[in-house]
């Protein structure tokens, strides 16, 4: 499987982009859109992390390239046809979703605009489209149970996210930056990802699992 990733190195002011591609093969057009994908989703990181002079913090390279897959995490669900804007809760990590409001800024998804809301303890999940749950936000089982009930795409950033019912979570492998989905969760959340984002993912839960 090609792999193309982002090292969390804060010694310079790029990212660290490696990719390893086999020989060609019958698949290596989904290949190319597989590369495709990821290159697109480190370019929007690094675009917003080369503003100023100063070489980002390991913090920051995370933070970006969390928002920028969470950008085009939305590209990869399948939603009911609509001009409205797609609306992203995030709860317990302003700073993404800071800078998930910043890459989305002038931007569309299939046509439709990016909304960003900072959720707070209690706010309801209604209306959503997808909702980040950080590290630090309270009640998380609570929350991912709700959004699941409504069909919302829920992405967190734990060790057992999985576990807990998140459809994708966000993992530190190597110091890079991966994502792990359940199948089971999308399905009980009534979500149809697509087969692009599943062969690009760290790790994919079935349902036998």
């Amino acid at each position: 499987m090609a792999i193309l990733s982002a090292s969390l190195n804060a010694a310079g002011p790029n990212l660290l982009i490696q990719a390893r591609v086999p020989a060609p093969a019958p698949h290596s057009r989904s290949l190319l859109a597989l590369l495709a994908l990821l290159c697109s989703t480190l370019m929007v990181a690094l675009s917003c992390l080369a503003v100023g002079a100063d070489a980002p913090s390991v913090n920051g390279v995370e933070r970006g390239v969390k928002a920028a897959f969470l950008y085009k995490f939305l590209g990869y669900v399948e939603y009911p046809q609509d001009t409205a804007p797609l609306v992203v809760g995030v709860v317990g990590a302003d700073d993404i979703g800071a800078e998930l409001a910043r890459i989305t800024s002038g931007r569309n998804v299939g046509g439709r605009p990016v909304t960003v809301r900072m959720l707070r303890d209690g706010d309801a999940v209604a209306g959503l489209h997808m909702l980040f749950i950080g590290a630090d936000a309270p009640r998380s089982t609570a929350l991912l149970r709700s959004a699941q009930q409504q069909g919302v795409l829920t992405v967190t950033e734990s060790d057992n996210g999985l576990q807990q019912g998140s459809v994708i979570n966000f993992r530190l492998v190597e110091e890079r930056v991966r994502f792990e989905v359940s199948l089971p969760a999308a399905e009980k959340s009534g979500l149809k990802l697509s087969s692009r984002l599943l062969s690009v993912a760290y790790h994919v839960l079935k349902g036998s699992q």
